[in-house]
């Protein structure tokens, strides 16, 4: 879940920031069909909203029950309007204190859930649906640079936590190129240490001991089309300029031979590693990154597009039935089992809810409620106040205290959980200057928080 923090009033010498569009989109009951795009008339949220927002048709919503509009201080912000159930906004209940609202925030409004998401107006003519699959912004805006990098065949770097679908990018960049030779997929991480170059970049009869033929390599026989190296990160440093000479000039040498052949491959590489810091570390070589990184896309973590996520177990659950020859409605949660699975971390991004379903889709259970969720589940859970709302706590009581306001009338966001803070991270690039602006904290404090939740500082920011 994106992050979020307490609204406030800017001083009136401060600048107004224009209205942005935005939708709110149910997730969850699955049967609810209901979104609404709206920018900067204020929006209520309920059964029977006065202002000409769509009704949302829900025993446990009120008739009015949240309201968001668009704060002067540059975002949209939510509150309560006295609701039977209560409204959450990620671990917090909200009262009548507002709260900012931040692109994947995630709004419980009594067993509703609803995600808040900036609207793009981008995506990605002619883009496989099913290779790229979503609703959220992030992948459409995912969808629209495949399709503007699919054509040009100048190399391309996929970058993404581990999970998240890289090497469906990269059939889609190569699917999208028409090239005519294959797609050549390989792991740089399985290649042998004592044999890269010539797994790379082939060799002759006797260059070595154990050679005893010709070998073309992984090059050579991606002529024609397209060379998808996964983990460049793990490439050997000694190796790097032999790639780079390769994406340079367009020529390999194999192993032994005296004689360089010419190749026509686009090459398209992936890591999950930030490579910047790599580059920074003496770890992987800057020119090289420069020519990888012609076009950059990044494959969004989970956390970063929540609106999806319980279409992915609907798609997940279909897939692993079929694998077996059965047919299965998609799985059915109550209200609190939908909780912990959209208010996860999902470090592991796909892979972490193809484990899920695997487990849940081999209990043959009906209605799955929160005891049937695997404990690690739980474990990795942040926002458990999603799972039991109990109404609106008395005035004030559910909004952190604030610190130092960082400028007049602005008041500091309270400290982030661990989900907010790496969902934050991520969309801001792992920067700690952009991250400690985000937060209105200084660089050390972001640091702290690195330290704290185990994720890797860079070298220099």
């Amino acid at each position: 879940m994106a992050e979020s923090h307490t609204a406030s009033l800017v001083g009136a010498d401060r600048p107004v920031l224009r209205p942005r569009a935005a939708r709110l989109r149910a997730v969850f009951p699955r049967d609810l069909r209901w979104d609404h795009q709206f920018s900067a008339e204020p929006v209520t949220l309920g059964r029977q909203p006065e202002d000409g927002s769509p009704p949302l048709h829900h025993a446990t919503v009120s008739r009015r029950h949240a309201q968001v509009w668009w704060d002067v201080a540059g975002h949209h912000a939510v509150r309560d309007a006295g609701s039977r159930h209560g409204t959450l906004l990620a671990s917090s209940v909200i009262g009548q204190q507002p709260r900012a609202l931040a692109d994947g925030d995630l709004l419980r409004l009594g067993d509703v859930f609803v995600v808040y998401e900036l609207v793009v107006d981008e995506d990605g003519d002619g883009v496989d649906r099913d290779m790229l699959p979503g609703a959220s912004p992030a992948v459409a805006r995912l969808r629209a640079r495949v399709a503007r990098a699919a054509p040009d065949p100048s190399p391309a770097l996929v970058t993404g936590d581990t999970g998240v679908g890289k090497e469906w990018v990269a059939r889609e960049l190569h699917r999208l190129s028409r090239r005519k030779g294959p797609l050549v997929a390989v792991n740089c991480a399985t290649l042998t240490p004592d044999l890269v170059e010539s797994q790379l970049f082939g060799h002759v009869r006797g260059a070595f001991t154990g050679a005893t033929g010709d070998a073309e390599g992984l090059f050579r026989q991606a002529d024609g089309g397209t060379l998808f190296l996964d983990e460049i990160g793990e490439l050997p440093l000694a190796l790097q300029p032999k790639l780079l000479r390769v994406v340079q000039d367009g020529v390999v040498q194999p192993v032994g031979g005296s004689k360089a052949a010419s190749v026509d491959v686009r090459l398209v590489a992936a890591t999950n590693r930030e490579l910047a810091a790599s580059v920074e570390a003496g770890e992987f070589r800057r020119d090289l990154h420069a020519r990888l990184a012609k076009w950059e896309l990044r494959v969004p973590s989970l956390a970063a597009r929540r609106g999806d996520l319980l279409d992915w177990v609907d798609r997940l659950w279909r897939a692993w039935h079929l694998e077996r020859d059965e047919a299965s409605p998609p799985p059915r949660f109550t209200p609190g089992a939908a909780a912990a699975i959209l208010g996860a971390p999902w470090l592991d991004n796909l892979r972490g809810l193809d484990r899920l379903v695997h487990e849940l889709a081999g209990q043959g259970l009906g209605t799955i409620d929160t005891p049937e969720l695997p404990d690690w589940l739980h474990a990795a859970e942040p926002a458990r106040a999603l799972a039991s709302p109990s109404g609106p706590p008395p005035e004030g009581a559910v909004v952190a205290p604030a610190a130092a306001s960082t400028a007049p009338g602005v008041a500091r966001p309270p400290v982030p959980s661990r989900e907010e803070f790496i969902a934050a991270w991520e969309r801001l690039g792992g920067s700690v200057r952009a991250v400690a602006r985000h937060f209105g904290r200084d660089r050390r404090q972001i640091y702290r928080w690195l330290e704290a939740h185990g994720l890797r500082a860079p070298d220099d920011d």
